[in-house]
């Protein structure tokens, strides 16, 4: 099997863990009275099905996501601040209210 499918069936299985783990909280401290919700209903082991596999689809997508972009390698010139350079300072230009309307096809009159 490709390493690559090995890294994300791993990250997919680390992510569906995460969700249970989540899902488990989420009920453990009874958020939004989920825990009663969920014993005093007919539907309540679907509900809480359908509330671990999503969540294990959103985890498991950026679980799988961060592991990528940290294979990232580092070139020579990278001080880890990320790829694109924040401008230094911001100046104001000066506009004239007449330019203005001009600009934007407002016209006086």
């Amino acid at each position: 099997m490709p390493e690559l499918v090995k890294l994300y069936i791993r990250n997919v299985v680390a992510g569906f863990v995460i969700a249970a783990a989540f899902v488990a909280v989420l009920l453990w401290f009874n958020v939004m009275n989920l825990w009663y919700l969920v014993t005093h209903s007919d539907a309540g082991l679907l509900a809480v099905f359908l509330l671990w596999f999503m969540n294990g689809i959103v985890f498991a997508g950026v679980q799988f996501a961060w592991v990528i972009m940290s294979m990232a390698e580092k070139t020579d010139g990278d001080d880890g601040k990320g790829g694109t350079p924040a401008v230094q300072e911001f100046l104001p230009v000066p506009v004239r209210p007449d330019e203005r309307k001009r600009r934007f096809g407002v016209r006086r009159g």
